[in-house]
C-alpha cells in the first residue's frame, strides 16, 4: 500500500486456510489506499475434498470460496467470480 510505484493490487487466493480473510481485514483496518481486485479459486470445489497443488481443503465456515469472497467484498475489495474478469474489473476501477 505504501509503494508509490504501485497503482493497484490484484489479490488471488484459494479455498482453505485464512490468509485471504486476514489480508482483507488488514486492508480494511489500515485504510484502503489503493484499489484491490480479488479472485478466489476453487469456487466449485466440493466441501471436504482436497484440491490444488497444496492440497487445499475447506476446514471451516470462513474457508469456503463464497465466505472468502464475501469477507473480501465487505472489506472494500472488488471481487470477481472468474479470473477472466480480473483485467476488466481493474480497468473499470482505475477509470473511476
Amino acid at each position: 500500500m505504501s509503494d508509490n510505484q504501485t497503482d493497484a493490487i490484484v489479490m488471488i487466493g484459494e479455498i482453505g486456510g485464512g490468509m485471504e480473510a486476514e489480508a482483507a481485514y488488514w486492508i480494511k483496518e489500515t485504510g484502503n489506499k489503493k484499489p484491490v481486485v480479488g479472485f478466489i479459486a476453487g469456487q466449485t470445489a466440493p466441501p471436504g475434498r482436497r484440491m490444488g497443488h497444496a492440497g487445499a481443503i475447506v476446514g471451516g465456515a470462513e474457508d469456503t470460496a463464497a465466505a472468502k469472497m464475501k469477507i473480501m467484498s465487505e472489506c472494500g475489495i472488488h471481487v470477481v467470480s472468474s479470473p477472466a474478469d480480473i483485467g476488466k474489473k481493474m480497468a473499470e476501477v482505475l477509470a473511476g
